[in-house]
């Protein structure tokens, strides 16, 4: 489980083909820190450790992962956020991130003014009962509010230090971008859905 505070950005310094699987090599300040079998939440995607090198950890990303996620379109060079599990005995300063990305959504609008930048995401309309104006979504792994929420689009502002210390600089037009909504109104959507049944 995440919080959505990012923690530091990594590079990615070489992607593999196993077959049908993805083997990442991600450059990092917190490589070191790091153990084997550790969930680690890359761009918010949720990932497992598998090896570390000095620096650089590895990991492995299966068809899934591939398909439901903007993992495909990641080159070498990139720069992904990067957030460990958090801790029982941390403030939660974001909100509950699974690390399980619902779906992709395209940057359609960035806005970029004096201190602050204003993103654009256009989603499927399917999605469009699961996000509400001034609520939580994790674009990327970050924890963010969105508003201006239509059927197919949100918004989200960014402030200077969430800019600087996250990979928001690298999205443009067109960048698609790995959504999670909020867990909590997943699991009242669910139960809505449940009772229609009964």
């Amino acid at each position: 489980m995440f919080t959505g505070i990012i923690e530091t950005v990594g590079r990615i310094v070489s992607i593999e083909k196993d077959l049908n699987n993805l083997i990442l090599h991600i450059e990092s300040p917190i490589a070191q820190e790091l153990k084997i079998d550790q969930s680690v939440a890359h761009n918010g995607i949720c990932l497992t450790v598998t090896a570390i090198n000095d620096s650089i950890h590895t990991v492995y990303a299966v068809p899934e992962t591939i398909q439901k996620t903007s993992i495909s379109t990641w080159s070498v060079e990139d720069k992904i956020n990067l957030e460990r599990c958090m801790r029982l005995n941390d403030r939660m300063d974001g909100h509950i991130v699974q690390g399980h990305v619902d779906t992709t959504a395209l940057c359609t609008q960035r806005i970029d003014r004096i201190n602050n930048w204003q993103f654009t995401f256009s989603l499927d309309p399917s999605f469009a009962h699961l996000i509400i104006e001034k609520g939580s979504v994790t674009v990327n792994g970050t924890s963010l509010t969105c508003f201006n929420v239509s059927p197919n689009s949100f918004d989200v502002a960014i402030i200077p230090y969430t800019f600087e210390h996250t990979s928001f600089p690298n999205i443009q037009l067109n960048s698609l971008v790995n959504i999670e909504f909020d867990i909590v109104g997943k699991y009242i959507t669910r139960m809505m859905e449940l009772n229609k049944i009964v």
